[in-house]
């Protein structure tokens, strides 16, 4: 009897142990774009504040969940979007689906972390009939309580890049 319930005993922690050690838990790779968790009040290059962002993980610590949400109307509308962020294993990108209220959808599938910026490309993608364009978008950990956020599109095979957006994310005090 003591042997049969040592052995569950044993079992039970086992599997309880394994899991805890999830990939995204135990491969420090998952945990690059931690810098970016938090509740955020965001602000434009004017100094205007932009909107508000909760940064939170999910599903076992294997995705960057954003919530976001414009600070003021835009006709009547408050634009609000999420975007999942996280590490493919297969590829070995940090990967980002950004949706939102106006049906807009943006799918970053390169993306890799250096110098203390994670850095998302898009495929390219049709512009319009004549054009195709790149977008890219770097965070940069500007240490506990700031992160920027640069959006920039290119629409000649990245030989320029021009600005989409410049934000600062300062995070909310308690």
């Amino acid at each position: 009897m003591r042997k049969g319930l040592l052995s569950i005993l044993i079992a039970i922690t086992t599997l309880a142990a394994k899991a805890q050690n999830t990939p995204c838990t135990s491969d420090p790779t998952y945990r690059q774009f931690d810098f970016w968790i938090g509740e955020w009040d965001v602000y434009g290059k004017n100094g205007k504040k932009a909107g508000d962002s909760r940064i939170e993980l999910i599903l076992d610590s294997c995705i960057i969940l954003e919530n976001w949400k414009s600070a003021n109307p835009f006709k009547n509308l408050y634009y609000a979007g999420k975007s999942f962020n996280t590490y493919n294993s297969l590829t070995k990108q940090w990967q980002q689906t950004w949706v939102d209220n106006v049906g807009g959808t943006t799918e970053f599938l390169e993306g890799h972390y250096e110098d203390n910026k994670m850095i998302f490309k898009t495929k390219p993608f049709p512009i319009n009939k004549d054009t195709m364009g790149i977008r890219r978008l770097t965070f940069f950990n500007l240490g506990i309580d700031k992160v920027r956020q640069f959006s920039e599109i290119s629409k000649d095979n990245e030989k320029t890049w021009i600005t989409e957006y410049d934000l600062e994310y300062r995070r909310k005090k308690k």
